[in-house]
Formats: C-alpha cells, sequence, structure tokens
C-alpha cells in the first residue's frame, strides 16, 4: 500500500471516528451520499466507454460486411471473365474477411453483455442511491425530532420545583416588604399632619369654633 493511500485511510479513519463521537448521523449519511454519487459517476463513465467501444464494433462490422460483398461481387465478376488469379485473389479475401467477420461479431455479443451487465448495475446503484436519498429525508426528520426532545427533556430537567418555589418566596417577601414600607411611611406622615395642626390651632380657638358651628347648625 502506497504512502499516500495508506494517509487517505488513515484520515478518513479518524473523520469516521470523530463523525462516531460527535453522534452526527446525518453527517454521515451526507458521506454515504457523496460516496455513492462518485461511484455513479465512475459507473456512468464506464458506461459511455462502454457504449463507446460497443458502437465502434458494430461500424467495424458493416465495414468488413461490406469488404465481404464487395470480394464476393469481384470474385464472381473475375470467374464470368475467366480471370482465374483474379478470382483467387478476390476470394481469398473475401474468406479472409469473413473470418474476421466472424470474430468480429462474436466479440460485439461479448461487448453487448457486458454493456447489458454494466447497465444492469448502474440502474441498480441509482436506485439505492435514490433510496438513500429518501431515507436520509426521513431520518433526517427523525432526528430533528429526537434532538428538539432531548433539548426540551434536558431544559425540563434542569428546572427543579424547589428552585422554583424558593423564588416564589422571596418574591413575596419583597411585596411584603414594598407593603410595609408604604404602610409605615404613610401613619408617619399623617402623624407629622396632626402635630401640625395642633401647632396652628389653640385649645381656645377650637371650642369657640365648634360653638359657633353648633349655632349655626341649630338656626338651619
Amino acid at each position: 500500500m502506497g504512502i499516500f493511500k495508506r494517509l487517505k485511510t488513515i484520515t478518513k479513519a479518524e473523520l469516521n471516528g470523530l463523525l462516531d463521537g460527535l453522534e452526527e448521523p446525518i453527517a454521515m449519511l451526507n458521506e454515504y451520499s457523496r460516496e455513492m454519487e462518485q461511484e455513479l459517476a465512475k459507473g456512468q463513465q464506464a458506461l459511455a466507454r462502454q457504449i463507446f467501444v460497443e458502437k465502434k464494433q458494430a461500424a467495424l462490422i458493416l465495414d468488413t460486411q461490406a469488404l465481404v460483398d464487395k470480394r464476393t461481387r469481384q470474385a464472381k465478376l473475375a470467374i464470368d471473365k475467366g480471370e482465374e488469379a483474379m478470382a483467387k485473389l478476390a476470394v481469398q479475401e473475401k474468406l479472409i474477411h469473413e473470418k474476421q467477420l466472424k470474430l468480429y461479431l462474436e466479440q460485439y455479443e461479448t461487448l453487448k453483455g457486458q454493456t447489458q451487465s454494466l447497465t444492469e448495475k448502474l440502474n441498480e446503484l441509482r436506485g439505492k442511491y435514490h433510496e438513500l436519498q429518501h431515507r436520509k429525508i426521513l431520518l433526517a426528520s427523525r432526528a430533528n425530532v429526537a434532538q428538539c426532545t432531548k433539548q426540551i427533556q434536558k431544559a425540563t430537567v434542569s428546572f427543579q420545583t424547589d428552585t422554583i418555589a424558593r423564588g416564589v418566596a422571596r418574591a413575596e417577601e419583597r411585596i411584603l416588604m414594598m407593603e410595609a414600607q408604604v404602610q409605615a411611611g404613610g401613619s408617619s406622615a399623617f402623624a407629622g399632619h396632626d402635630a401640625d395642626y395642633k401647632n396652628l390651632v389653640d385649645d381656645e380657638e377650637l371650642m369657640l369654633e365648634i360653638e359657633k358651628l353648633k349655632a349655626e347648625k341649630v338656626t338651619l
């Protein structure tokens, strides 16, 4: 094994190990898809070359058959003219081309079989590739649902009831303290006003005003 091939193998193994460690199945499926796409490309190129060779063989057969027919006509014409030497030469080349034609036909049948086999394998690979694409879509959806569910479960586990209860209790204490501060502030304010009023009005003035109001009430 060459050094570059070994490095490629090691790198690919490390990459696969990293993917397994990260548990990224979608990334792995994408890698498999890329590998199959590469195989499809190679298969299509091989099939194209095979078809090219098959067509060349078919053209060679047509050309050889045309030579056989031509030498046959030449041999008949030479025989009719009594040209024995020319007839023998034409017949000799005719027999040679017929043997070549037979060989070319056998090779052509072999090529056709190879083309058929390669076409079937390529179609099978295409079918597996399309199946992989459908499965990848389905598995990607399942992986997405599983990942979302995992995140939800993780978030749910992180919230504990005793923590929430302590938070609610602290909030309630703060509200009670705010209410107490408001109540205390209001009482002190009224007390201050009462003291101010007492300083402004003496008892004698207060009694006179009360008697005045009583008199006004009786008159009404």
